[in-house]
């Protein structure tokens, strides 16, 4: 008896493999792309030059860290997350909106999920059960932060080496790290500043190791790492809606990228990271959903 074409187009579309089989999302805070292309960070050049890149996306309005990232992590504006505080206010609860780590483990319970981050707010993005772990210098169990870490900041290198040593224990589905140097620095001694400038380095280094460890753990040929920022900065700040707080770099790297490539067409937003996440794990996508997969970057 032949089968109905319609029929077998469908179980195509329902055994469709995923683009990556593993996504690491590393985000650099406050990395204004002026300097990122004038700092010494021969790792993040390397990638640049054999992945897909843009120095001109673009994060929401007002630029600053916690809305920024939960916009990145949600693929929603503000208007919709409605996360516009940006600091830890446990008081306020945790974001309303699905993030691309629940959307993970909805999507089946082999999506191993990790967030490591240099900042504690990050807590108000940790839904429950849609984190294997998460780490701020040391795992946390899903409860109330202890009152005397509510301002805890934890430098690049010490996440990088947290999220190394899980990434090549584990070997995620999808992990998120954010190295927080660049920002703190901008924000004591100036973007562009010597001190600055030096956080870019260490940013560097971290995410190298974290390149060393998709590597160790034997995924590399089957994972693709997306590096980007939250906003920019000038002087000391980054909350005018100015260029230099408001652009950020946007580059895709491994599996399925389209390689040596400049993204030209379509300005990446923030919100299209998330998009990007759930298009190459071939997760469902709520709809509607601010964020669009940033495909030019991609071979597909």
């Amino acid at each position: 008896m032949r089968v109905p074409a319609l029929f077998l187009l469908l179980a195509a579309a329902a055994t469709a493999a995923p683009r990556a089989g593993h996504v690491i999302v590393v985000s650099i805070d406050g990395a204004n792309c002026e300097l990122v292309q004038k700092a010494e960070m021969p790792n993040l050049d390397r990638l640049v030059v054999e992945g897909a890149h843009t120095w001109r996306a673009r994060t929401i309005i007002p630029s600053k860290t916690l809305p920024s990232h939960t916009s990145m992590l949600t693929g929603l504006d503000i208007a919709r997350h409605k996360i516009d505080w940006n600091e830890y206010f446990p008081l306020r609860g945790l974001v309303k909106t699905p993030t691309v780590f629940s959307l993970a483990k909805q999507a089946g319970i082999e999506n191993i999920t990790g967030l490591f981050c240099g900042k504690i707010k990050f807590r108000h993005l940790w839904l429950k059960d849609s984190l294997n772990v998460f780490d701020c210098g040391g795992e946390y169990d899903y409860g109330p932060i202890p009152a005397e870490e509510e301002k805890k900041l934890v430098p690049a290198a010490e996440v990088a080496r947290r999220a190394a040593a899980w990434i090549v224990e584990r070997k995620p589905r999808l992990c998120f790290i954010h190295l927080p140097d660049v920002d703190i620095n901008g924000h004591k001694h100036g973007w562009g500043s010597d001190e600055q400038m030096e956080a870019f380095k260490a940013c560097d280094q971290a995410l190298g190791r974290v390149i060393e460890a998709v590597g160790k753990a034997g995924i590399a040929e089957d994972t693709t790492v997306i590096i980007t920022a939250d906003h920019g900065g000038k002087d000391k700040s980054h909350s005018d809606p100015i260029p230099n707080n408001t652009r950020i770099p946007w580059i895709a790297w491994g599996k399925g990228v389209r390689k040596g490539s400049e993204i030209t067409g379509r300005e990446p937003m923030t919100y299209d990271t998330a998009a990007t996440v759930l298009w190459l794990l071939d997760i469902p996508a709520p709809d509607p959903l601010d964020g669009r997969p940033v495909a030019e970057a991609f071979d597909e």
